[in-house]
């Protein structure tokens, strides 16, 4: 099955430098990726491993999204089908036939560097992404330039949150005992390589707008009223 893990877990899984100070923290809830075509099967799957879904949300959303209750550890578990739809929509239902538990390095950075809002537990999760994997053009543990810097071509407001988030990071690396110089180089790296991929026409237009009209959305939570916290 073509599902993949994503959020803070999969970061853990995937950085070891998630798994000790000053990155180590604790994960609640669980995110999971799947394609349309699996949907059928993650829902079967979930149940037979015992999970509790929200019917009336999963029969209005389950083409989008699933919902899903660990009643033994009181989280939840959600499952976006095709695309992570947040402060942006990444779609993805072309990046998951890698093998692994989780999405790419890549994958996993811009779905933390596309959250405007972004926290301290999205920060400390970028800063192990970029201590653990070096710039690259492939998805072999690595984080791809090439596939974030065509993304970014096409979608100017995906460019400015993760322009902004970047600033985010750097400011975040220097409070920590981390290696803040290899965070900044990598960051430098990548963002050199955005910046040389040539921009579609609707970003050039887009761009022209500016700050002046919000690029992003802010995503309500979707919560189980039963759910702990």
């Amino acid at each position: 099955m073509a599902a993949k893990l994503v959020g803070g877990a999969a970061v853990n899984l995937h950085s070891p430098s998630a798994r000790k100070a000053p990155l180590k923290r604790k994960y609640g809830d669980l995110d999971f990726v799947a394609p349309s075509k699996q949907q059928a099967s993650v829902q079967k799957l979930f149940e037979s491993l015992g999970y509790e879904g929200d019917r009336r949300f999963n029969t209005l959303n389950g083409h989008q999204r699933l919902l899903y209750l660990d009643g033994v550890n009181g989280r939840q578990i959600d499952v976006f089908i095709d695309r992570m739809k947040m402060c942006h929509v990444i779609e993805l239902g072309n990046r998951l036939g890698h093998d692994g538990p989780t999405l790419t390095p890549a994958d996993l950075l811009l779905s933390k560097l596309q959250v405007y809002e972004v926290n301290m537990k999205d920060l400390v999760d970028t800063i192990a992404l970029l201590l653990d994997h070096p710039i690259a053009d492939h998805d072999d543990d690595a984080i791809n330039a090439v596939y974030l810097g065509k993304l970014t071509a096409e979608d100017w407001g995906i460019y400015r949150t993760l322009q902004v988030n970047t600033a985010r990071v750097r400011d975040a690396a220097k409070e920590l005992d981390v290696d803040a110089g290899l965070i900044n180089q990598r960051l430098d790296e990548l963002a050199t390589r955005i910046e040389a991929t040539p921009k579609s026409l609707k970003w050039k237009l887009r761009a022209r707008v500016g700050d002046r009209v919000s690029w992003y959305q802010l995503p309500e939570e979707v919560r189980q009223p039963y759910q702990k916290d």
